[in-house]
């Protein structure tokens, strides 16, 4: 079983700020959605999960080992990170060289990089565009391809920031099409969202940060019940949930199919 545990993880950019505050997590096959405001300490904590950044104290243990003395291509091999804008991970002139970088730069061959490159841009739908320069296609379009870059790793964890981002209701669909498919090949899945609905509907666990400390912690629809803690956050929950508010039914609805199974019944 794939793990990531950190254990109390605490960084600092400088002594009067400190970012994270002795994070004590396990991190194993449920996957994950990471929840907070801007500035809670989700792509500080996820960059250390990386390699990105080191901790100001404490560690981080991958499969037991400490991640210390790795360096981040060697957690390359293991981790991919797709970041939150994609102009600041594609920096190739064409959409196939740029899905190639990632498996050449772990040790694939070129033959094989090639293979796995078409796959994943198979997977996102952008098979044809392999020749065109990614600075010609849309923001979503580009997100797509750090995604496909990611999946042509095909690393053992996932780490997705706002993966939504620029998505429409397809793209976000064939988001959660992808997340379950590299789910189901056991992968460890973690990913920071500001999209209530799409957090609700995908991921099993919800990790809630606020200020650098875990506010809320457990299964999404435990976590999503907690409406006041959510608000200290600054935080919604679910759509469905506040129709159903609105609508004087009780409960914690994770999306609209659970809502309606709940009316149907009542009727």
């Amino acid at each position: 079983m794939i793990k990531l545990e950190t254990k109390n993880l605490s960084f600092s950019y400088t002594p009067e700020k400190i970012i994270l505050h002795e994070l004590n997590l396990v991190l194993e096959d449920k996957t994950t959605g990471i929840i907070g405001q801007n500035g809670a300490g989700k792509t500080t904590f996820v960059k250390l999960l990386k390699g990105l950044l080191r901790p100001s104290k404490g560690s981080i243990l991958f499969n037991g080992e400490d991640i210390e003395n790795k360096t981040v291509a060697e957690l390359s091999k293991n981790i991919g990170l797709v970041f939150q804008n994609p102009n600041d991970q594609i920096f190739k002139n064409t959409v196939i060289d740029e899905v190639m970088f990632g498996p050449l730069n772990i040790g694939y061959s070129q033959s094989e990089a090639e293979g796995l490159a078409v796959q994943a841009l198979s997977r996102v739908g952008l098979e044809e565009v392999q020749t065109v320069n990614p600075y010609d296609l849309s923001l979503s379009e580009r997100k797509l391809i750090s995604i496909a870059s990611i999946l042509a790793m095909d690393t053992e964890v996932i780490i997705f920031d706002e993966p939504t981002m620029g998505q429409d209701y397809e793209g976000k669909e064939l988001l959660k099409k992808i997340i379950q498919e590299e789910k189901e090949k056991e992968k460890l899945i973690l990913c920071i969202l500001h999209d209530m609905d799409f957090a609700a509907e995908v991921f099993e666990r919800m990790i809630v940060l606020n200020q650098g400390r875990v506010l809320l912690d457990g299964a999404a629809h435990d976590v999503f019940s907690e409406k006041e803690i959510l608000e200290k956050a600054f935080l919604e929950q679910p759509y469905a949930t506040q129709i159903a508010d609105a609508m004087d039914i009780s409960g914690t609805y994770l999306n609209d199919k659970e809502l309606i199974q709940t009316i149907s019944k009542s009727r």
